[in-house]
């Protein structure tokens, strides 16, 4: 793995001296949480700011993260501060084939015992006409225990007179080793499997989106591997719905998700979370 990360790390600076950037843009995001039946939060922010910056056939695209959570005391002695970093290195083979490098790093957590997890994954997408394929794999190395993730994706893209239509089909498995050595993680499964359908509409200047996930899940790579569920929460459905508009070079949106989960450590149900998450970038 030191490898892998190794070999990311030197070829940013190689490519990037070598190419001019196209289509890039800078972003960043807010999210509001607030838990319904949690024993151990009542409610969260989230900041994140980002960038994704292509050179012709390559793309880099990196985020930092800092969470806040105003938890439940006891049993939490104190309120939990996270911080994570997000990367993507994508290179293109012609028109249809791509390849990609991911690596995440939950930076500091003051209470969960899965500080300093780092994910590594890598991922293939070809596309053939208006479908696309990917298959992507995670693994992450959480000290104490370790998971690892193969999502199959197929995307379709289409047009209704002036309305793009994209339609994406998702299947994750999940497997986890060594969980039985915590009690952080003694109560999970050992493999997960859960499937989502995504759909997006763009109009001239406004975007629609929803989404669903079906089906259980827990220590989750998500949002194409800029998400990761690190505390020991086991979800078993994901509702999302967005909109956005473009005010050239800015993009505006506004997302609502609902969760609901079960608090492994204390198998506390029927938790349920509601996001508000606002983004913004800027295009260049």
């Amino acid at each position: 793995m030191k490898i892998f990360l190794l070999c990311f790390i030197i070829t940013i600076p190689v490519f990037a001296e070598l190419l001019e950037p196209i289509h890039s843009s800078i972003s960043t995001y807010l999210e509001s949480k607030d838990y319904t039946h949690s024993k151990q939060k009542t409610d969260a922010n989230i900041y994140g700011v980002g960038a994704d910056l292509h050179f012709s056939n390559m793309a880099f695209k990196v985020a930092y993260e800092y969470g806040h959570s105003n938890t439940i005391q006891p049993p939490l002695s104190e309120d939990l501060e996270v911080q994570k970093l997000f990367t993507k290195l994508s290179y293109g083979f012609q028109n249809n084939f791509s390849f990609d490098l991911h690596y995440l790093n939950i930076i500091s957590d003051n209470i969960a015992p899965t500080e300093k997890t780092q994910t590594y994954g890598v991922g293939v997408t070809y596309t053939f006409s208006k479908i696309s394929m990917a298959l992507h794999y995670y693994y992450s190395d959480y000290q104490i225990f370790s998971s690892q993730q193969n999502d199959l994706s197929i995307t379709s893209n289409y047009t209704i007179e002036d309305i793009n239509l994209k339609a994406t089909l998702l299947g994750t498995f999940i497997s986890l080793k060594d969980k039985d050595q915590s009690t952080f993680s003694s109560n999970a499964q050992e493999n997960y499997f859960t499937s989502a359908i995504k759909l997006h509409a763009h109009y001239k200047t406004f975007h629609v989106g929803v989404g669903a996930y079906i089906g259980k899940r827990a220590f989750a790579v998500m949002n194409e591997g800029f998400k990761i569920q690190h505390h020991a929460m086991e979800f078993d459905r994901t509702y999302a719905l967005g909109f956005g508009k473009t005010f050239k070079p800015f993009v505006l949106r506004a997302q609502y998700i609902y969760q609901r989960a079960e608090e492994l450590p204390n198998k506390n149900e029927n938790v349920s979370i509601n996001i508000l998450r606002l983004i913004a970038n800027y295009k260049f």
